[in-house]
Order: structure tokens, then C-alpha cells, then sequence
């Protein structure tokens, strides 16, 4: 199992690589295969690992694919798809929030968690109210859902009956999630540029493929 997720790290980055390239270039052709590869990947790499919490893993997997089609719509020029890919991601992060408050108790963390995340998805709202336009209703529903998975992961990592090498990738992969989203949205809000994806991309598959792991790590 060690031997194939080395394996699967290294096709990641390689695909990643590959990705930012034709992200650079502009190559839609190059583009949607490469980013459909590579965010299969991350389901392959949930489903070949061990499951010690069953329902985890299968809340969480049903996430993944969400995220999948995200990734799909996202990757497609067509003004729609980018509404569309919304909705696919915001799905994706209802499933993450019921697979993390199962596993996890709420505790002082979950309350913690809520008053900073509150405070920071409050400023991004903030700086993206002007640029949203008819996209309102649809952005606030979808930070509302993503600082709610943030704040279930925080408190996954604050429930100390889990182990520590499950809890921190989950938290981890949560908070590169929320950050790439900052980029996804400066992106289609405030100026779109390739530095957006540069950052961002590498954000959004390692939060992906660090929640991935997370389903043979948690116990």
C-alpha cells in the first residue's frame, strides 16, 4: 500500500505539472483530459485505501465524485458550467460536512471553529460582494457550505479519540480546499490571470488528495 500511494503521489504531480502547463498555454484540449485524469486520481486513491470507518469513507468518496464533475464543468468555457460547477463543489462539501461531524464529536473546537470561521468568511464575503452581481444568492450559499466543512474539520482535528495522523490531513486538506476557493473566485470575480491557477490548483489537489487519504488514515 506504501509502494502505491508513492505512486499515486508522483502521477499527481506530474498531472498538476502537466495541468499548470496547459493552464499557462491556454490549451483546452490539453486542459479537460488532464485535469479529468487527475481528479479521477483522487478518487482512485480513496478507493484503494483501507476503510477502518466505513461510512466515512463512502460519505466522503460521494464527495469526491461531486468534486469531480465540479472539476469537469469548471474545466469547460461555456458561461453556465461555471454555475453548474458550483453546485457539483457545494454538494461535494455537504457530503464532507456529514462524513466529518459522523466521525467527530462537537466539542469547544466546533464552537471555536465557528466564531473564527464566521469572522473569516465574513471579510471574504465582504471583498467579493461588489464583483458577484447575479451570483449573489448562489456565493453566499456556497460559503456558508465551505466555512460549515472547514469548521467540521476543525473539529475532527480537536476530537482526540480519532487519530492524529486521520485528523490532521482531513483539517489540512479542508483549510487548502477553502484557500483554493479564494483564487477559483478572484479568478472569475476580480481578474482573472494564470496566477490564480498557479496557486490555487496545487491548493485544491492537495486538500483533495490529502482527504483521499484521509479514509485509511482515520481511526
Amino acid at each position: 500500500m506504501a509502494m502505491l500511494n508513492q505512486l499515486i503521489v508522483v502521477l499527481a504531480v506530474i498531472l498538476l505539472v502537466g495541468l499548470l502547463h496547459f493552464e499557462k498555454t491556454g490549451s483546452q484540449q490539453g486542459k479537460l483530459p488532464t485535469k479529468t485524469t487527475l481528479s479521477c486520481l483522487f478518487i482512485f486513491t480513496a478507493l484503494v485505501q483501507h476503510h477502518p470507518i466505513p461510512v466515512y469513507y463512502y460519505i466522503l468518496l460521494s464527495g469526491l465524485i461531486f468534486c469531480l464533475g465540479g472539476d469537469v464543468f469548471l474545466a469547460l468555457p461555456q458561461e453556465k458550467m461555471f454555475l453548474l460547477g458550483l453546485v457539483s463543489f457545494l454538494l461535494g462539501h455537504v457530503l464532507y460536512v456529514i462524513a466529518f461531524f459522523y466521525v467527530a464529536d462537537i466539542s469547544h473546537w466546533t464552537w471555536v471553529g465557528c466564531l473564527v470561521g464566521l469572522l473569516v468568511s465574513g471579510l471574504v464575503f465582504m471583498w467579493l460582494r461588489p464583483h458577484l452581481g447575479s451570483m449573489l444568492m448562489p456565493v453566499i450559499a456556497y460559503v456558508i457550505v465551505i466555512t460549515v466543512m472547514v469548521i467540521g474539520a476543525w473539529t475532527v482535528l480537536g476530537d482526540t479519540k480519532l487519530s492524529y495522523a486521520g485528523r490532521l490531513p482531513v483539517f489540512i486538506g479542508a483549510v487548502g480546499f477553502y484557500l483554493s476557493d479564494l483564487f477559483v473566485a478572484r479568478d472569475r470575480f476580480l481578474k482573472s490571470e494564470f496566477t490564480n491557477r498557479l496557486i490555487g490548483l496545487p491548493m485544491y489537489y492537495c486538500g483533495q488528495f490529502l482527504l483521499a487519504f484521509s479514509v485509511g488514515l482515520l481511526k
